[in-house]
């Protein structure tokens, strides 16, 4: 069966006859004035299909714009000076074919007119992305030209392993041989490191607003050190109530704006620096084994932070406390313990004689005190806002940055030696 064609039965292709289609424009060859800018409204107007009371020749005026022929009143009797539009093309009317351009006057290439010239669209610049973040000072972007610059070899964590090792083998003999040659000397140490670190708190606490008066800080804390070691317990409390009171009189004069900000600080400064080293001096000068209190007391931190830090970066897998210390893990803190039990119950037992569990709950203790010590000092830094209190050692950054956990640990390790091992005299 055939289907009917849907072009009907005429010849097709170039034997079809030509059949005039009828445009919907006029033809050009009409007579002037026949085809008016603007029809007029009448029955003829309607009575061909392609004439609209929108429709017109030519929908676009002298200055390019596209406007319906009841909008053209409004522009032909116009003074192009008083149109003060932004972006309105103000140039010549367009008498031939022109290139297009954004600039031009015509929003997309479909409303250009016909025999425009339309321009190929511009190839997108891609810009380079900024960097996520500022580069730290000192460095430089890495190229095929500039290599990156090699950093110091760190470890897991974080620390500029080699210089951390040398500063702390350092700190060790300034501590160990004033201790053996002249025990007198060791509170010089003691009063200097002192001084420095709560240099650095002050300095720390700038940070958040607070500005504690330095000079009656530093010399009340001396002072704290020095009655510790020279007239015991008692002379330490003295001490610290001298720097808080001398504190509160020297700011005194600076007027009342920020009093209490300020005074807090300086009695933060001076119960966590001083204070707690006193308790370092009341180890030293206890009479006859007053050396190796505090030999014994270092070493069990030291095992601690070796003993941790060697089990964090074998086998950390649990933080410990992340919104603190986020290296931190409790297998660390186990490796701490462990270590710290095992050194000290040998060398309580070798140099007190203590029995050996003695020195394990001895170990234990002062691991624990210590970690808390650590852990007190990350939650302060991380409240100012603050990565090191200072650049003071390589590879650890402030002297309170290692000061922190013995700060700790000598009040505990001074009350249990206390009923361990009985101060003669």
């Amino acid at each position: 069966m055939s289907h009917p064609d849907p072009y009907g039965s005429e010849p097709r292709g170039w034997d079809r006859a030509e059949r005039p289609v009828a445009l919907p424009w006029p033809e050009q060859d009409l007579e002037a004035g026949q085809w008016s800018r603007r029809p007029t409204a009448g029955p003829e107007l309607y009575a061909d299909p392609h004439t609209r009371p929108y429709a017109d020749p030519n929908p676009y005026d002298e200055r390019g714009r596209t406007v319906r022929p009841d909008d053209r009143d409004r522009f032909d009797d116009r003074d192009p000076r008083e149109d003060d539009e932004p972006g309105r093309y103000d140039g010549p009317p367009f008498d031939g074919p022109v290139r297009y351009d954004d600039d031009a006057g015509y929003p997309t290439a479909q409303l250009a007119p016909i025999g425009a010239e339309i321009a190929p669209d511009p190839e997108p610049v891609i810009e380079p992305e900024p960097p996520s973040g500022r580069r730290t000072k000192g460095r430089r972007r890495a190229s095929v030209d500039r290599p990156a610059t090699q950093q110091l070899g760190t470890g897991r964590a974080g620390r500029n392993l080699p210089a951390a090792i040398g500063v702390g083998l350092g700190l060790g003999a300034l501590i160990v041989v004033p201790l053996v040659v002249y025990p007198l000397a060791f509170l010089l140490v003691l009063a200097g490191a002192v001084a420095v670190g709560m240099w650095e708190m002050a300095r720390a606490v700038r940070r958040s607003g607070a500005h504690p008066p330095l000079v009656p800080l530093i010399a009340g804390g001396v002072l704290t050190v020095g009655l510790a070691w020279f007239a015991g317990p008692d002379a330490l409390s003295l001490g610290l109530l001298v720097t808080v009171l001398g504190t509160m009189i020297w700011r005194l004069g600076d007027g009342p704006a920020g009093f209490q900000r300020d005074l807090t600080a300086a009695t933060l400064i001076a119960v966590y620096v001083p204070f707690l080293a006193g308790f370092a001096a009341l180890l030293a000068a206890a009479p006859d084994d007053g050396p190796l209190r505090i030999l014994a007391t270092l070493i069990a931190v030291v095992l601690s932070d070796t003993g941790g830090y060697a089990a964090g970066v074998s086998f950390g897998r649990h933080p410990m406390a992340p919104s603190i210390s986020p290296k931190k893990s409790w297998e660390g803190f186990a490796g701490s313990v462990t270590a710290a039990a095992l050194g000290s119950a040998l060398l309580l037992w070798l140099m007190f004689e203590v029995a050996p569990w003695w020195g394990a709950v001895f170990g234990v203790a002062v691991s624990c005190a210590a970690v808390l010590g650590d852990l007190a000092e990350s939650m302060i830094k991380r409240d100012l806002g603050v990565k090191d209190m200072s650049n003071l050692l390589p590879g650890h950054g402030g002297l309170m940055d290692r000061l922190d956990s013995i700060l700790f640990a000598v009040p505990t390790a001074y009350l249990l030696l206390a009923v361990f091992v009985p101060v003669v005299n």
